[in-house]
């Protein structure tokens, strides 16, 4: 039998473009003799759909394509994930379903059992989980078909009351298939492939998982689909990052006629344990990542062009940098903003940057516009000292040039801000935290030149000077982060145990950490929530980040 896996990067709601791809390969698959089709979890109105599934309209759409996709499933059985009504009394109005359409009928139905409801995931918001399990039975064959998280839940301590395949073991399945729409996380790629295995070594059969691809808003997927054999062998993993289509030839006797990947031996046992930032955080993975959350930004919302603030410093040179690839460099305008606290290399290090890279930019200096409001404002500032007022006035003249550019010629402005700098509040309001899209916005400091030692692994695109001066906002005579925050290679790794580890204070503190510093770290992230909370979306790169995956109240006390 020949089994193909579908790693496509689908459109949410824009039905006409998934069903096309979809009934593209659906017919590539049948020119090759394929058997069975695999596309990933709710396939047919992208992932994920949130409040779209409120309408009916929407859903209509979703049947309408499984109606035309289902005309091409003659001769092939094909696997799409789409809502399916609940067709109970109680429970809520729908399920996430994989639907298994052969000889242009639906022939069987899948229901979603374990529905995740945390970080970026809300699905039990939606979807009522599975009543009844069954396997589904083909060409001699007994198919047990899961999706996404109906796998995770092994393990000492179940999220769910119910594990779905413990339920299809009862009636010998032969092969366990998965469709999955699971988000790209630095710890995640090889999480998958050991939890793949778990299961193929609980239950002794072989599983064939297929995942989506590509970045929907702030959520990043990254394909990766797989094939583990019997004896939990990792024969195939597609690409990452990238559409593809392959196929196994699954034998009579339940092998594949395909060399081993990797052994089982060589695969982790169930999760890994968190990485921490002292460790190598797979800096190429993170990079392609923030290529494909950019590339699909744009072109999914029509935009083409970007524009950003180049200071000379290491976060916008980065994401100049990650943009410029991302979009092509004659699409990307960097505006250079220099006021008279900007040192000469500041200027001279972002212009050679754009040399390198060979996008246009502009020198628009601030001096004057500066002077001009401090000027309007003397009578109520009067002869009070020089303070932050003064330095966010730079701050957000700069927004207001980015912003008018990207008015007059229809950019979208790409917001610079790290990690660490959104995490304690190092940033203004309206000023260098404006933007359209994050790019930056889920990488530590320390990450950020992890990437720009990456982005010059050939040659030197992104200068040196600006990868090994001090950073500095340059918003006063010789200022350095530093003057204001710990050193990034302790805030960093403080920031890394309270906001992926959710360690409390306590916590960080035992693990050697000055207690002085930890109050101060945490209660900057926490004071600072109102200003994320106005923030734009940030491309996810790491198992906890800002925005639709971390709820934490405006005004909470703990630890203020």
């Amino acid at each position: 039998m020949k089994i193909f896996l579908a790693q496509q990067n689908y459109h949410i709601g824009n039905f006409e473009s998934n069903r096309q791809k979809i009934i593209e390969v659906i017919e590539l698959a049948k020119q090759q003799g394929g058997d069975i089709i695999l596309f990933s979890e709710l396939s047919i109105c992208g992932y994920p759909p949130r409040d779209f599934l409120e309408f009916n309209d929407f859903l209509n759409k979703c049947r309408e394509s499984i109606d035309k996709i289902k005309q091409h499933a003659d001769t092939i059985a094909v696997i799409v994930g789409a809502p399916d009504k609940n067709k109970r009394a109680e429970g809520k109005d729908l399920h996430n379903a994989a639907w298994f359409l052969y000889e242009k009928e639906v022939k069987a139905i899948a229901h979603k059992t374990c529905l995740p409801n945390y970080d970026v995931f809300d699905e039990y918001r939606y979807f009522e989980p599975a009543y009844d399990w069954n396997i589904i039975e083909f060409k001699g064959k007994k198919i047990a078909l899961t999706i996404c998280e109906d796998i995770w839940n092994l393990g000492d301590n179940p999220l769910y009351r119910t594990c779905p395949m413990d339920e299809l073991m009862k009636y010998n399945p032969d092969i366990m298939l998965n469709i999955s729409a699971s988000p790209f996380d630095y710890t995640h790629v090889e999480d998958r492939k050991a939890i793949v295995k778990l299961n193929v070594k609980k239950y002794g059969l072989p599983m064939l998982y297929c995942n989506t691809v590509g970045s929907q808003t702030e959520i990043v997927f990254d394909g990766g689909s797989l094939v583990f054999d019997k004896d939990a062998n990792l024969l195939k993993q597609l690409p990452l990052f990238k559409e593809a289509i392959d196929f196994v030839e699954w034998k009579e006797d339940g092998s594949f006629d395909v060399p081993v990947k990797q052994s089982a031996n060589a695969i982790p046992d169930g999760e890994l344990s968190p990485l921490h930032l002292d460790e190598k955080l797979c800096i190429a993975e993170i990079h392609d990542a923030i290529i494909l959350g950019i590339r699909d930004y744009f072109k999914k919302m029509g935009f083409t062009k970007a524009i950003l603030g180049s200071s000379g410093g290491i976060d916008s040179a980065v994401t100049l940098a990650l943009a410029s690839t991302a979009l092509g460099k004659e699409n990307v305008r960097a505006i250079l903003m220099p006021s008279q606290y900007s040192t000469g290399h500041s200027v001279s290090d972002a212009e050679e940057l754009s040399k390198n890279l060979g996008n246009p930019y502009d020198i628009v200096p601030i001096k004057n516009i500066y002077e001009s409001f401090l000027s309007e404002l003397k009578p109520i500032f009067k002869d009070l000292p020089f303070s932050l007022a003064e330095e966010n006035i730079q701050s957000r003249t700069r927004g207001n040039l980015l912003m008018a550019i990207a008015n007059k010629f229809g950019y979208i402005l790409l917001n610079t801000s790290n990690k660490s700098e959104l995490a304690t509040g190092y940033g203004t309001l309206y000023g260098d935290m404006a933007g359209g899209l994050g790019v930056l916005g889920d990488c530590y400091k320390l990450q950020v030149y992890e990437l720009a030692k990456y982005i010059n692994r050939n040659n030197e695109i992104i200068p040196t000077n600006i990868i090994t001066k001090a950073p500095s906002a340059e918003l006063r005579p010789g200022q350095k982060d530093s003057d204001s925050l710990p050193d990034y290679s302790i805030l960093d790794k403080v920031l890394y145990q309270y906001i992926e580890r959710r360690q409390g204070p306590n916590e960080i503190k035992a693990m050697g950490y000055d207690a002085a510093l930890v109050d101060m770290v945490l209660r900057l992230v926490n004071i600072n929530e109102y200003k994320r909370n106005q923030f734009c979306p940030i491309i996810r790169i790491s198992p906890k980040a800002f925005g639709v995956g971390r709820r934490v109240p405006i005004v909470g006390k703990y630890l203020s």
